[in-house]
């Protein structure tokens, strides 16, 4: 049986203290194996849901790891807190990933930290209801795509020089970029975008022997959802899926994990579908 999911009353992306029930992101049952070892990981949005789990398993994997957020500082510290918990080091930086500044100096205060940079998750993002697309203004989809996808090409830019062979970079997508969304157009179309720059980048990128992915979840159970729906949408939020609820971010990090590591050296322009078998209508 579904949860039963409280609508946040804040603006996005909104803080995971305020969630009920809370959204299990701390891997707190993760076992890593040092598939990891040594490497720097950037990954943006890494302060809650799918971003902090994914952090924290890739400490527990013996990579460390520099998380950028908009302004949740008290969600940021706790994420923090746990990758130390690990013995691994962590990187907090606050700002707007989707101006192109932003980007440059998260990449500088990685390298200088860390000294490198393996690995590059493209995490955050936003998305705004409107149901019908006289309602989707010019400055919202430029908005959604800054952040979702100029962000993206920024950072790929910015890291794919510091990179060596065997790196990777790994977009987060989403069900809604195969599927669409009525009610999410823009935020759909930003998502297409990034798998056909997953499969482009992939190409350009493989005599270089860097490896470019992506993972598409169905319905997750994050900060965001809940500053994006009201409360009669978070109750039947997930119950489409073939298992009738949405993932927890803790079961959506491993997918990270998998295609970061060695485990997938031969897995390059793919992408993972963790969506509990989600039908394909809206």
């Amino acid at each position: 049986m579904s949860p039963t999911l409280e609508h946040s009353t804040d603006p996005q992306p909104a803080s995971e203290a305020t969630l009920r029930p809370p959204p299990e992101s701390f891997a707190r049952h993760y076992r890593g194996n040092d598939r990891l070892s040594g490497k720097v990981a950037i990954i943006t949005g890494g302060d809650s849901g799918i971003g902090r789990a994914t952090a924290i398993c890739f400490a527990k994997e013996g990579a460390d790891v520099a998380i950028s957020y908009l302004d949740e500082h008290d969600d940021a510290q706790a994420t923090a807190d746990a990758i130390s918990r690990t013995g691994r080091r962590c990187l907090l930086f606050a700002g707007d990933i989707g101006v192109p500044r932003t980007a440059e100096q998260l990449v500088e205060k990685t390298i200088e930290a860390f000294g490198g940079i393996d690995i590059l998750v493209n995490n955050a993002a936003e998305q705004h209801v409107r149901e019908d697309i006289g309602n989707v203004s010019r400055d919202q989809v430029e908005q959604t795509f800054r952040t979702n996808v100029f962000a993206a090409f920024d950072l790929c830019r910015l890291v794919v020089p510091l990179m060596g062979e065997g790196a990777c970079i790994i977009n987060n997508v989403s069900v809604t970029a195969y599927r669409g969304s009525a009610h999410l157009v823009d935020y759909a179309a930003s998502k297409g975008a990034l798998v056909s720059m997953t499969r482009s980048l992939a190409q350009q990128l493989g005599d270089r022997k860097i490896r470019v992915n992506a993972v598409a979840p169905g319905p997750v159970w994050t900060a965001l959802v809940a500053a994006t729906f009201d409360g009669e949408s978070l109750a039947r939020f997930g119950e489409k899926t073939f298992l009738g609820r949405p993932a927890q971010p803790d079961e959506i990090a491993p997918c990270f994990v998998f295609l970061a590591s060695e485990d997938a050296s031969y897995m390059t322009g793919q992408v993972l579908h963790p969506n509990g078998g989600e039908a394909v209508e809206s």
